[in-house]
């Protein structure tokens, strides 16, 4: 949980960053900045509005007979411009100018359409975060409560002097002797594992707490024996030797009325500190790591 509130707010922070600095790029100028009122006026309906037509240049000739009708006192002639005189055609008006697409440069339209695309980037890799960081687990898969099957048949494996192991919960199950639970219950085990041994069992996790490599388990010494960097373990998980900072790490289990063996994997329970050896168990024969 924490980790994700890290992930989303470093996330908005870059996207505010990334914001901050677009908008100084789009109001920033070569020689400095127009005020608020100045771009006011600018956008207005009377500094967007077309130009008045000039009157037109009228020829010489023309020019003399508006004056010498002045003259005669037949009153101010309107001048007409005949075809092939240089005065200029009165353009056509524009059309309406729209004030919003005028108050937006192509270097601001390319910011906001590559702000864009990198917010929805974000967006998407954040999504993908946190579903990475909350799966949604299958029943019946690792992370959640796991039916080994009879307890008869956990048994059967157990009596080839070897633990059963089920891939689904990443664990092995071997038998915990009942004569030596008053040391266990000495050595401080939580609850759900006191439990677990008062039934006859342990369920350890697979991984070595030393670097994370599967233990393997040895037929010939009874232990389990990391092949990585030999750390060694007894048939309850116990640490007996090599670089590992505790014994294995183990799941609670139960036994239902059915007689089904279950393991809750969602609960990793930490491995007992060295020096703890409640079984006493030493190797049997050689050593396979």
């Amino acid at each position: 949980m924490l980790i994700a509130a890290i992930i989303v707010i470093g996330v908005l922070l870059l996207l505010a960053l990334v914001l901050a600095i677009a908008r100084r790029s789009d109001t920033a100028q070569a020689v400095g900045v127009l005020s608020r009122e100045t771009k006011k006026r600018d956008r207005s309906e009377v500094a967007v509005a077309p130009l008045a037509a000039e009157d037109p240049v009228l020829t010489g000739r023309q020019v003399e007979r508006q004056a010498a009708l002045e003259r005669s006192g037949a009153g101010t002639a309107t001048a007409v411009v005949v075809a092939g005189s240089r005065a200029p055609a009165i353009p056509s008006p524009p059309p309406p100018v729209d004030l919003e697409a005028l108050g937006v440069t192509r270097r601001q339209f390319l910011n906001r359409a590559i702000l864009a695309t990198f917010g929805l980037g974000l967006a998407g890799f954040g999504t993908a975060v946190i579903g990475f960081l909350y799966p949604v687990l299958e029943a019946g898969g690792f992370g959640s409560v796991i039916n080994l099957g009879k307890v008869t048949d956990i048994n059967t494996t157990i009596a080839t002097k070897q633990p059963f192991y089920s891939p689904q919960a990443r664990a092995y199950i071997n038998p915990y002797p009942a004569i030596d639970l008053p040391k266990a219950k000495a050595a401080e085990y939580s609850d759900p594992i006191l439990a677990g041994m008062a039934l006859g069992y342990v369920a350890l996790y697979q991984k070595c707490v030393h670097l994370g490599c599967r233990v393997p388990w040895c037929q010939s010494s009874q232990w389990f024996e990391c092949p990585c960097h030999g750390s060694q373990y007894s048939r309850v998980g116990e640490k007996k030797g090599g670089p590992a900072p505790r014994g294995l790490d183990r799941f609670a289990l139960s036994i239902a009325s059915d007689g089904s063996m279950s393991v809750n994997t969602q609960t990793v329970f930490v491995g007992p500190p060295i020096g703890t050896n409640t079984t006493g168990q030493e190797a049997e024969g050689p050593h396979c790591h």
